[in-house]
């Protein structure tokens, strides 16, 4: 991994979203053999998550990837309001025990290590990767692919019906665009990882029942305007490019 990491960035990301996408595809299948919700899921993103933690940990890339604390106070953040709300915005039509004991276990782990996986590859690697050559572009892409790479789950077997995953998809592209501001401008991945998994794992206890698709719709247009409207205003509160002034402090 550190050969092709040295030799193009860019590839590295790439192939770690591929590995990951495909990944994520097999495990449905193998889930549904194996009998039990999510139990390849787990074991699939335990594995990434350990060698993605691995390979960061050996070679120090710790700041680079913005797996520190932000500089930033917490008022700049509007002490993390914002995110509270988002992440629990599943809950927001009830809680609900959707699956069994050993299904929720699995899920939860599997949601947890998704939030660290897709961020380390979304916003570390693939946003690094471009934005030393192109910052605007950067962010566009790595805001963009990450929401269309949820295009994945109407064809994984999951079960997703359309207009869920464009509503899905909609809402993590606005959600790409604050995570991406948060790390460029805060210095830190670590809030992106935790509000990510944070939603993931609340999703597991969301209640469907009279969730329509009118209703479904409202709460996502809800939940994009307040992340567009948070993104905005991070862009003011919160310091121009911290993650650069950090790595760059490392590098001397």
């Amino acid at each position: 991994m550190r050969k092709l990491y040295e030799k193009s960035e860019i590839t590295f990301a790439i192939v770690w979203i591929v590995v990951y996408c495909i990944l994520l595809s097999l495990a449905n299948p193998l889930n549904k053999i194996i009998g039990t919700e999510y139990s390849a899921s787990a074991v699939l993103c335990i594995l990434q998550t350990v060698i993605l933690f691995i390979f960061i940990r050996k070679n120090s890339l710790w700041k680079r990837y913005g797996l520190c604390k932000s500089s930033a106070p917490a008022r700049r953040f509007l002490y993390y309001v914002p995110l509270f709300i988002l992440a629990t915005g599943n809950l927001w039509n009830g809680i609900a025990v959707n699956y069994s004991l050993s299904g929720t276990v699995c899920r939860i782990i599997c949601m947890l290590c998704v939030g660290f996986i897709e961020e380390v590859i979304f916003r570390g690697f693939l946003f690094k990767a471009m934005a030393k050559d192109n910052l605007k572009f950067a962010i566009i892409i790595s805001s963009v692919t990450f929401g269309v790479g949820h295009l994945v789950n109407l064809f994984n077997g999951s079960g997703m019906d359309l207009v869920s995953n464009l509503c899905q998809i909609c809402f993590a592209i606005a959600v790409g665009f604050l995570f991406v501001t948060i790390f460029y401008r805060g210095g830190s991945l670590l809030l992106c990882i935790i509000t990510h998994s944070a939603i993931n794992t609340f999703s597991t206890f969301a209640n469907e029942v009279g969730f329509t698709v009118e209703k479904h719709i409202i709460c996502v247009l809800v939940m994009t305007v307040l992340t567009v409207a948070y993104t905005l205003i991070l862009t003011k509160t919160l310091p121009e490019n911290q993650c650069a002034n950090a790595i760059d402090k490392v590098d001397k």
